[in-house]
């Protein structure tokens, strides 16, 4: 990002010097693809509870308001900001980016970032029971005595087993199958009660695929091992990642990415947490 200086205005920049965002801001001078703005890319379609009514410019919506506290912290102002659409499949190729960076919960994993460039996460994934709405009105509780007694089912190929008996440890046997269609069908033909699956992916499944489906809780994400975390991606070699990286470590460290989450995924949800 250029700044223009006049000698009238150097004391005031001289004052500010101190500032994370002017600091950031130099950071990202001559870095991004249009000099003085960033270009951030989102999902086409962007869906709730990431970005509320397909409107990123909005700034509402848990992705769509961290965007913004990421840009502000590295000294652009909301005008500054440009949106576009990228697809998340193009996204995650080889090759140059229509972006400065792309958010749309995309999973930090080694062989993604064989081909392109992450930030440090985000968002680390909590666990989420998503069952019917029948089963809760049937009496079942967000609290471990209460997960205990229903029929649990899991991907066989997955760590969802053991995940689900460390953090459950139901009173029977889960049932196991091939995948998590299956799994799916299996909650919607009510052969199990409830399945584990991480809050993102159950918010879909709850909203999309499983008809009456309900999420009856979540775990925090300090209690699974290995949780899924989401970072920006970036073109690989990006010489803005470590301007993002820093801003990521400041909004971490002032809170600000906490307080994001409880707004747009803790409160809009309404997903209670299981301790």
């Amino acid at each position: 990002m250029s700044l223009r200086l006049s000698v009238a205005s150097l004391g005031l920049i001289a004052g500010l010097a101190a500032s994370p965002a002017i600091a950031a801001g130099d950071c990202a001078a001559g870095k991004t693809l249009e000099d003085g703005k960033l270009t951030i890319a989102t999902g086409n379609p962007a869906y709730f509870p990431w970005v509320i009514d397909d409107a990123p410019e909005k700034g509402e919506g848990y992705e769509a308001a961290v965007a913004y506290a990421i840009a502000a912290e590295m000294g652009f102002a909301a005008d500054d900001v440009v949106w576009v659409r990228a697809g998340f499949d193009e996204s995650i190729q080889p090759g140059a980016k229509s972006f400065d960076f792309n958010l749309q919960q995309f999973s930090i994993t080694p062989d993604r970032e064989k081909v392109v460039d992450f930030s440090l996460p985000y968002y680390t994934s909590a666990m989420a029971v998503v069952t019917t709405q029948a089963v809760i009105d049937g009496g079942a509780a967000a609290t471990l005595e209460g997960l205990k007694t229903l029929k649990w089912g899991a991907d066989a190929n997955t760590t969802a087993v053991p995940m689900l008996m460390d953090l459950v440890a139901p009173d029977s046997d889960p049932l196991l199958y091939n995948d998590n269609t299956d799994v799916t069908a299996a909650i919607q033909a009510g052969q199990i009660d409830a399945a584990l699956f991480d809050l993102p992916t159950a918010l879909y499944l709850a909203a999309v695929v499983v008809e009456n489906g309900a999420i009856l809780g979540q775990f925090p994400a300090d209690r699974t091992d290995n949780p899924d975390q989401f970072g920006l991606l970036m073109e690989d070699g990006a010489a803005i990642k470590t301007c993002v990286d820093e801003a990521i470590t400041a909004l971490t460290a002032s809170g600000k990415l906490a307080e994001i989450e409880a707004t747009w995924l803790s409160e809009t949800t309404g997903v209670p947490v299981i301790e």
